[in-house]
């Protein structure tokens, strides 16, 4: 059992941030917790049908979490006991079978009002200009409550079925063309309509101003994308950007881009330094650095005593499946552990999967065993909760571990990954949150109820739109003046040349000829 239950410490002088809570989820069962479908109480395998998310969406808008960030992979865990074995993950539910995440989406936004979703998908295998229309279609039609986290990919077996059986590229020049994605799309949601092109005149005829959307005329390394967009703008133009990766051409990619950013390690000190360099990094160009929201994995086992929560996670633990918990870490490292013996320590092996984590994991060992990761430590650290924090014990206990996690690793909200489905988001709405309420770190109710995603992260009205300092904001193609909203009230600000940013063909638009000149 890996049960962390430090005091946090914490500073009176400061004001404590108030958390920001998402559901992490993916569209299978199990997720993070491979074997645990099999649970008398768990309900995850019901994945297939729509009720199931609609019920799900609605309890955590009850409980009055952030969002549901869907998780997604687009090919099976196939590294461990390999190379090319999917016996593993198949049979034990690792992941597989998964459903595509979008398309629930719209069908929870009808039921619910507040609650955001963050869709994982990947830009090595979508085109900027179909993925720009898929995001503002999702946008419109869940009233701005959207977000997008971007990945670049991790799994080979996804590459062989999307690049005609070709493997994926490497690490970096993944990054380096998803750097130019964002640009491509950036310009699509932003630059490619003014915000008031679209006038619904009866009387004129006129649907869409023509004089007021126009071509971006992309040419890049990756990408050449005309346009214009397909879709008019939408609540948010821009979903709220999130990411996952601290690979150093992650950080760099999050620095500039992300808004809220997910961090997968067993303790605060493992990312203590990542996320200190990202907000640097964000910082020296031009963003605020205490808008980039970091959420961290976090696995809580609760109960109304500490005996009930570790009873709790000895009835689940029995439900683990120790080769499915191999499965997901061969994907997610390109570690295969078959040749480890049960005992035998993890060492750092170079792969093209998600690079960090390996990284952290040897670095920051965990207080059992000896202070190593073992073969069996990882499938048993992974059966219930994933590789990431888990906490098992009261509200108070899990609290306590929550705001050491704030104040020792900078962390501003936290990815709540389930044991079972829905029983541990029912305990951290019934049992936890009303804690974490009494110490004044989670909000009573929506900030915005009913608004977009984008306010409700940042608490701020009005603010649908990325905010100043984000390259896509610097892209938005205004009316000659309009309003902008901010922590400290309503400015009122002049339109003038929109500056492009990475790969541009030029830096001024010209609204007649309708293209980049």
């Amino acid at each position: 059992m890996v049960a962390m239950n430090g005091t946090a410490a914490v500073n009176d002088e400061k004001p404590k941030k108030r958390l920001i809570l998402n559901a992490f989820v993916e569209m299978c069962s199990g997720h993070q917790s491979p074997g645990l479908w099999r649970h008398p109480d768990d309900r995850s395998s019901e994945f297939n049908t729509v009720q199931h998310w609609i019920k799900l969406a609605q309890l955590l808008e009850e409980g009055h979490f952030h969002g549901m960030f869907i998780a997604d992979v687009l090919g099976g865990y196939d590294v461990y006991d390999g190379p090319r074995n999917l016996k593993h993950a198949i049979k034990s539910g690792a992941q597989w079978p998964v459903n595509e995440p979008a398309a629930v989406i719209p069908a929870m936004a009808a039921a619910t009002k507040s609650i955001g979703f963050g869709v994982t998908i990947s830009t090595s295998y979508e085109q900027p200009y179909h993925l720009a229309r898929r995001m503002s279609t999702l946008d419109h039609l869940t009233g701005g409550r959207v977000g997008w986290n971007v990945v670049t990919g991790y799994l080979d077996s996804a590459a062989r079925n999307l690049s005609n059986g070709a493997s994926q590229g490497s690490h970096d020049e993944r990054y380096a063309m998803c750097e130019e994605y964002m640009s491509v799309v950036y310009k699509l949601w932003n630059s490619s309509w003014r915000s008031d092109a679209v006038r619904l005149n009866r009387k004129s005829g006129i649907y869409t101003d023509p004089g007021l959307v126009r071509e971006i005329n992309h040419q890049g390394k990756y990408f050449d994308v005309p346009g214009p967009h397909f879709c008019q703008p939408s609540p948010q133009r821009t979903p709220v950007i999130l990411q996952a990766g601290t690979s150093k051409a992650g950080k760099a990619f999050a620095a500039k881009h992300a808004e809220l950013i997910f961090v997968s390690q067993h303790s605060p000190v493992a990312v203590k330094k990542n996320i200190a360099d990202i907000r640097k990094a964000a910082a020296e160009a031009g963003r605020d650095p205490s808008k980039i929201k970091v959420l961290a994995k976090f696995a809580p086992i609760l109960g109304q005593t500490k005996e009930e929560a570790e009873a709790k996670y000895r009835d689940y633990v029995q439900y683990g499946d120790f080769e499915g918990a191999l499965a997901l870490f061969g994907g997610w490292t390109g570690v295969d552990m078959a040749p480890y013996k049960d005992d035998e320590e993890l060492r750092y092996v170079e792969s093209n999967a998600v690079r960090s984590y390996v990284e952290g994991l040897i670095n920051h060992a965990p207080d059992v065993n000896g202070g190593k990761w073992t073969k069996r430590t990882l499938a048993e650290h992974i059966m219930v909760g994933g590789l990431g924090a888990t906490c098992v014990g009261t509200p108070e206990m899990v609290a306590d571990e929550m705001e050491r996690w704030v104040e020792e690793g900078d962390v501003d909200g936290f990815n709540i990954a389930y044991a079972i489905m829905p029983q541990t988001f029912t305990d951290v709405i019934e049992l936890l949150v009303p804690e974490l309420r009494r110490r004044g770190i989670f909000w009573e109710d929506y900030c915005v109820p009913g608004g977009t995603y984008r306010e409700n992260v940042y608490e701020i009205p009005g603010q649908t739109e990325p905010l100043p300092g984000h390259p896509a904001e610097a892209m938005i193609w205004r009316p000659p003046s309009y309003t902008s909203r901010t922590d400290d009230g309503v400015n009122e600000l002049s339109n003038g040349h929109i500056s492009e940013q990475d790969g541009a063909v030029g830096d001024a638009l010209d609204p007649i000829s309708m293209q980049f000149s």
